[in-house]
């Protein structure tokens, strides 16, 4: 697989925020010194809920664009289906 991965951190106010990193760690850690995103600024601590990894940035991206139409239904859906594959993995 490749290096590119979409990912969704849970915010202190239980929101969710979905993003697209090469380095999923490190992104976690500039959302937590407030240079992740806008929207992420203020409202850590934050829980890494799900992350997938894709063979190619354009895979990732149409991902993530796919993921921020859904609900927030159907994202804790994902979430929990995707606690299944990604329980092993999610210590990054």
């Amino acid at each position: 697989m490749g290096n590119h991965y979409v990912y969704m951190i849970r915010c202190q106010d239980d929101s969710l925020y979905t993003g697209y990193t090469t380095d999923v760690t490190r992104r976690i850690q500039m959302h937590e010194e407030g240079k992740g995103a806008k929207y992420t600024r203020g409202k850590g601590p934050f829980l890494l809920e799900y992350f997938e990894e894709y063979a190619t940035k354009q895979e990732a991206m149409q991902s993530e664009y796919a993921i921020k139409q859904l609900s927030k239904r159907a994202k804790e859906q994902l979430i929990q289906e995707g606690k299944l594959t990604n329980e092993a993995t999610k210590k990054l």
